[in-house]
């Protein structure tokens, strides 16, 4: 065997053993973006080097999650990633998307838009039309269920207050969070998506029913009404409005 791929050898072999070492001594928080994916790679791949499509992957998709979620097909586009390895990452995508579902169950879980925001991206991020969830909470909220109600953009396809708020009453919710996905990637919310999210405050306060938030989910980023001070605004004008009403 030629001394020079001997030595290359020798010394991938020594780097991933010190990947191996590093997380069992210390878990992922010690590793970087693109030592995690390479060591990843390194699973699906044992006798490669894998370290440049690692670095190639983090580029086109700028982020661990993009990496995670990124189509096969996409994925497969870098030299270096086959099939194997392509359905290697998209199964670790699939059971942590399994694993924060479990995670929710049962849980005071949804305390902040960001633990939304992180339950829900691995299955929002990449999807080509809008979808309108719903997440139905009890009063620890804890995750009582989470339903897809309405597909198609805001404007383009209709969202009833009346059957969203049917299914609060039939799970005995008592606060909802509403979730959808910006396909074009920007998460900052429109026109229509701020007088909804009014209407829905306003529909649920009848009922004495709270909304913690509407979270608007774009490219590895995300909006948040609560977050910005809107779930307290609508709130406000619902009180004002009956109070108004009260006095005439």
């Amino acid at each position: 065997m030629n001394s020079s791929v001997s030595d290359f050898k020798k010394r991938y072999k020594g780097h991933r053993e010190r990947l191996r070492r590093k997380f069992l001594d210390g878990g992922i928080e010690r590793f970087s973006d693109e030592e995690l994916i390479e060591f990843l790679l390194s699973l699906g791949t044992p006798r490669k080097d894998v370290k440049i499509p690692a670095r190639k992957a983090l580029e086109r998709f700028e982020s661990l999650s993009g990496v995670l979620s990124a189509p096969l097909e996409e994925l497969k586009k870098i030299e270096g990633i086959g099939d194997r390895n392509g359905m290697y990452l998209q199964l670790i995508h699939e059971v942590s998307a399994r694993y924060l579902k479990d995670r929710a169950r049962n849980r005071s879980f949804f305390s902040s838009s960001r633990a939304v925001f992180d339950y829900l991206f691995h299955n929002m991020r990449d999807l080509k039309r809008e979808v309108f969830k719903v997440l139905l909470l009890n009063r620890k909220h804890e995750l009582l269920s989470d339903r897809d109600l309405f597909f198609g953009t805001l404007t383009g396809s209709a969202v009833y207050p009346r059957e969203i708020m049917t299914l609060a009453l039939e799970h005995k919710a008592a606060a909802l969070v509403f979730v959808h996905n910006h396909p074009s990637g920007h998460p900052e919310p429109s026109l229509q998506d701020k007088l909804l999210t009014r209407e829905l405050v306003w529909a649920a306060r009848l009922l004495g029913v709270d909304v913690l938030d509407h979270v608007v989910i774009g490219h590895n980023t995300y909006f948040s009404f609560a977050d910005k001070g809107l779930i307290r605004e609508y709130t406000r004008d619902y009180e004002q409005h009956i109070a108004q009403v009260n006095q005439a």
